[in-house]
């Protein structure tokens, strides 16, 4: 491939991966202090871009080298974020995340393919004693902040509604994105094993505080049926003219997978793995994104839809859930 031929390649990409309401011109202007000619000529190829140019372009846009000169090697570009700041507040993480999916809103065509091997982050936010109880969790046991240090978990004293707000926001924007989902009997598990282990260690600091945990717990459980049921997601207490996007909800017994998100973006494929519990990678590299959403669809062709279809099969999965949770009680 000649030079100004990658070049061109490098600002169709650029140009498919912004929203609509954003310039590109303006974007390059502003990142290379250029003037609105200046970056014309180098999208047009009649200018070529220097080593500095580009260097602030992938750096920005988190480009990989590779990818743009299309070298067939197997090495993938992944970005990190909060990979090179310090201890962040829960509260400011999660409000990151609703600045991604506001983003991912800001493209006219957009989905999300999610292989749930747990429940998505956002689903605990749909009740407040649940949403409390894993934010403590997560802030306690898991970024180990001292301030939690010998604390015990209480709905009174520690109601976080703060990141219940924000975790109303992050549905609110997640369920205007139509949605394919992968479950398993297992994707409720770690966050059973953490009620059991919270139990057995004494951290409940009262017995009625585990109850309403349990029953938020199976309250969530109901919602995520009544949008299976329905195919479509929105918040507890909503009525039928105010339900969002599409919902197709799928189970598969035999096979468990990582926490993979799968974007599309007005046909950019995006792909997302958490680490570290909380933490995420992501890579726009179209072979391993490819790769990616071509296994996603094989497990999909090896479940079962249970989405406004499929009663009885929905009946009997949500059902053992709801059994592993009322286990808790004993």
């Amino acid at each position: 491939m000649e030079t100004n031929e990658i070049q061109q390649e490098l600002f169709n990409h650029l140009k498919k991966s912004l929203p609509p309401h954003l310039s590109l011109v303006d974007e390059l202007c502003d990142l290379l202090d250029l003037s609105a000619d200046s970056v014309y000529r180098r999208i047009r190829g009649e200018k070529p871009i220097s080593l500095a140019e580009l260097k602030k372009i992938c750096e920005h846009y988190n480009l990989s080298i590779d990818q743009l000169l299309q070298l067939q090697n197997e090495s993938v570009l992944f970005q990190a974020p909060g990979l090179n700041s310090g201890r962040v507040e829960f509260i400011d993480y999660m409000k990151g995340m609703q600045g991604q999916f506001t983003y991912f809103n800001s493209f006219e065509k957009k989905e999300i393919n999610y292989l749930c091997k747990d429940v998505p982050f956002w689903y605990f936010y749909l009740f407040p004693e649940l949403a409390s109880f894993k934010t403590f969790f997560w802030v306690k046991t898991i970024t180990n902040h001292s301030s939690f240090s010998g604390k015990q978990f209480s709905f009174k004293e520690f109601p976080f509604e703060d990141c219940f707000a924000v975790g109303q926001q992050i549905l609110k924007e997640f369920n205007k994105i139509p949605s394919v989902e992968l479950w398993n009997l297992e994707s409720i598990n770690s966050t059973i094993n953490q009620i059991a282990y919270y139990k057995d260690a004494g951290i409940f600091k009262q017995s009625g505080d585990m109850a309403m945990v349990i029953d938020s717990f199976q309250q969530m459980l109901d919602h995520l049926q009544l949008q299976a049921e329905k195919g479509v997601k929105f918040l507890p207490g909503s009525t039928d003219v105010s339900y969002q996007a599409s919902i197709q909800f799928y189970v598969n017994e035999l096979i468990l997978g990582n926490n993979t998100i799968l974007l599309d973006l007005n046909g950019q494929r995006i792909s997302m793995m958490t680490y570290s519990v909380l933490n995420y990678l992501i890579t726009r590299d179209q072979r391993f994104s490819e790769k990616a959403f071509y296994n996603f669809n094989t497990l999909l062709s090896r479940s079962a839809l249970v989405s406004k279809t499929g009663e009885k099969y929905r009946n009997r999965f949500f059902n053992r859930l709801r059994e592993k949770v009322n286990d808790l009680r004993k």
